[in-house]
């Protein structure tokens, strides 16, 4: 399969976490999308390569991507800090345990976004959050979870906790 998507919400507060995510392959549609992503930053929008520490990103390679403005110093350095360790350690993780084949890692590529309300106090949360959130995501997309026939037998019963009704 050239994409694989996987999504996940974790946490409550200002500190929740949901993340959305595509994994494939450098040469396909992933791929591009992973490039115009650090090629194309705006202001608010900064996306940041996954690092463990500085000069050790993950494989396979992560781009993270900004789900709203980050609209100061604070929610910035959430982005950069926090929440940045959380995906990146889910990513790591996630090969180490066979979630991502380890001989696939320089082949793929991921694209992550990252929600950081403009509200959250509580950097722990935040990284345990989107740690879990992004693990969970990655093992959703590898696993083509949740499948149709799961998708058409929650549906009637689901409730989105942000429909606002």
């Amino acid at each position: 399969m050239s994409m694989f998507v996987g999504e996940s919400l974790k946490g409550d507060g200002n500190e929740i976490a949901h993340i959305d995510l595509l994994i494939g392959r450098k040469d396909g549609p992933v791929g591009v999308a992973f490039a115009n992503a650090l090629a194309r930053q705006s202001e608010g929008h900064s996306n940041l390569l996954a690092v463990l520490t500085p000069n050790l990103a993950v494989k396979p390679s992560t781009v993270m991507i900004t789900k709203v403005t980050i609209k100061g110093s604070k929610q910035a350095v959430q982005m950069f800090g926090p929440a940045q360790a959380a995906v990146a350690n889910a990513v790591a993780d996630s090969v180490a345990e066979g979630v991502i084949p380890k001989d696939q890692a320089e082949q793929l590529c991921i694209v992550c976004g990252v929600f950081i309300h403009w509200l959250a106090e509580d950097d722990k949360k935040i990284y345990d959050y989107n740690y879990e959130a992004t693990k969970e995501s990655i093992a959703n997309a590898m696993a083509g979870e949740p499948s149709a026939d799961a998708m058409l037998a929650g549906k009637d019963a689901a409730e989105h906790p942000f429909r606002g009704f």
